[in-house]
């Protein structure tokens, strides 16, 4: 079977079902495992983020969603070459892949039609059942049954480890520092899994844009900076643009120093088997003398008042 996926969250779960080389084609966002860095390039993005600024990065994807334009370029012609039996693709954000009326542009050309996966998840549940689908399309039905089995006991065990905590810090997760997002889909699921009262937002709804007096009336205890796409180390280069907003350092969060930049692009963006990972890392931010992080990559970094002063004065935002 020749699968390509038009989505990160779709590799990594086409990885985790041990099925990379059948894997033909990803996107230019695809980087998990390393192993798929070295396979075509099907998907590239239509805009060239790497110089921009959160407010430019934003700016130019509301022009292009405004005109009408697509945010991605699909090779066409490296498709047809790759003559896939199956494109992994996603129907729910413009701003995640190709989407919707693209991908039925593209089949158009394709002189043998594949089967198209469509995935829409919400919510951590719809994310179990994506996998489930996942599976079910490139044929190893059992091997995910296991992978969501396994994905679904270290739910519960978060769950339970955390069910008589004495006290659930508020959180404010945001999706986008310049301007504010907060962050909605699964992750106020994850904030709840995790021992946290999430805020600003809404469980299995789209991520909203939010106004920084929003942000200063729900007194977040815990602020997490978690930008869709960054790193640990882009979020953190970008961390600083909290100073310019008015009375940022009266938070709660500032002033008991537990505002975390995270890495988004690993564990809370992409839909896939890490976002239990995700759970796993807010849980030991929020509770730590519960949950460990233990030896996994470095994925968090707690921001100090200095820290984001020092880092105001550095980061990419106009």
């Amino acid at each position: 079977m020749r699968i390509v996926s038009f989505l990160p969250s779709a590799t990594e779960i086409v990885c985790a079902l041990g099925l990379r080389e059948q894997l033909v084609g990803i996107t230019h966002e695809c980087d998990y495992p390393e192993t798929v860095r070295s396979l075509p390039v099907v998907v590239h993005s239509a805009i060239d983020s790497t110089t921009l600024s959160p407010e430019k990065i934003d700016q130019a994807v509301r022009d292009a969603v405004r005109q009408g334009q697509s945010l991605y370029v699909v090779d066409e012609e490296l498709l047809r070459e790759l003559d896939p039996d199956v494109i992994l693709t996603q129907d729910l954000c413009q701003v995640c892949a190709p989407s919707g009326n693209e991908v039925s542009r593209v089949l158009a050309h394709l002189s043998r039609p594949p089967r198209v996966v469509w995935l829409r998840p919400q919510s951590l549940e719809d994310i179990l059942s994506s996998i489930l689908e996942v599976g079910e399309a490139v044929g190893v039905r059992d091997r995910t049954a296991a992978l969501v089995q396994e994905l679904r006991k270290r739910i519960e065990a978060l769950r339970q480890r955390l069910s008589e905590v004495p006290a659930r810090p508020r959180v404010c997760c945001l999706e986008w520092l310049s301007p504010l997002y907060s962050a909605g889909h699964w992750m106020p699921e994850l904030i709840a899994l995790a021992g946290g009262e999430s805020l600003l937002a809404e469980g299995g709804k789209p991520s909203e844009r939010c106004r920084w007096e929003d942000v200063q009336e729900v007194h977040p205890e815990v602020l997490v900076l978690s930008p869709c796409g960054f790193n640990l180390e882009h979020t953190v280069g970008q961390a600083g643009v909290l100073t310019r907003y008015p009375g940022w350092e009266t938070l709660p969060a500032v002033q008991n120093g537990r505002v975390y930049a995270v890495d988004a692009n690993s564990y809370f963006a992409r839909p896939g088997p890490r976002v239990v990972d995700g759970a796993e890392l807010l849980a030991s931010l929020l509770h730590p003398d519960r949950v460990s992080w233990g030896d996994r990559p470095p994925a968090a970094r707690g921001l100090t008042r200095e820290d984001l002063v020092a880092l105001s004065t550095s980061c990419e935002a106009d």
